[in-house]
């Protein structure tokens, strides 16, 4: 929901960035991987009982995750690179939960159990729209230049990594706080459907 209102503040400066990293032969998918490793790094942490290092981590996974597409407009958008950011990202937002499951499993499993299914929930509209949307050539730059098309919803990029920095700042809640989550996100999924169901009902 967040995502459009900052990106007109966040892309200048990440741009800028890009362009830097670009021109000093560091590539896209190079900036993703990395990003990856960061997210990994911070759940692992999380599982080990650090969640203020795991904090960092997360921080500076998503400035990466922000960079590469900094870096690929600086080049070219490439549909790999689209591929390859997407799956990061899918990979990253369930690694953290896990970490809190692995951290107290007693407390934290069966919501974070929860937190996960309502991502694959979610992940499953927004491909499915997408998917549908590149068929019939829709295109939008609401949340920045993408390689597919980016369905937003109440719950997007800002507000998952508003959850996980929460998460890190207060641990002992995280179950209550996955409980919210979860539920925000399946209405995010709901609303999608009913998206699709507005653009894409009663055509061939």
């Amino acid at each position: 929901m967040l995502d459009r209102y900052l990106r007109p503040l966040i892309d200048p400066p990440l741009n800028r960035l890009g362009r830097g990293l670009a021109r000093g032969g560091i590539g896209a998918n190079a900036v993703t991987l990395a990003g990856l490793l960061l997210g990994l790094g911070a759940a692992g942490a999380i599982a080990w009982g650090a969640p203020l290092v795991a904090l960092g981590l997360i921080l500076a996974s998503r400035l990466a995750d922000g960079l590469d597409g900094a870096v690929a407009r600086a080049t070219r958008l490439s549909d790999l690179g689209g591929f390859l950011d997407i799956v990061a990202d899918f990979i990253f937002y369930a690694a953290v939960p896990l970490g809190f499951v692995l951290l107290d499993p007693g407390a934290n499993a069966v919501a974070g159990a929860a937190l996960i299914a309502s991502f694959y929930v979610n992940a499953a509209t927004f491909l499915g729209f997408s998917i549908l949307a590149a068929k019939r050539g829709l295109a939008t730059e609401a949340r920045g230049r993408k390689s597919w098309y980016h369905a937003g919803g109440l719950l997007e990029g800002s507000e998952t990594i508003a959850f996980f920095l929460a998460f890190c700042l207060w641990p002992a809640a995280f179950a209550p706080l996955a409980w919210v989550f979860a539920g925000l996100t399946l209405v995010t999924a709901a609303g999608r459907v009913a998206q699709a169901a507005a653009e894409f009902g009663g055509r061939d």
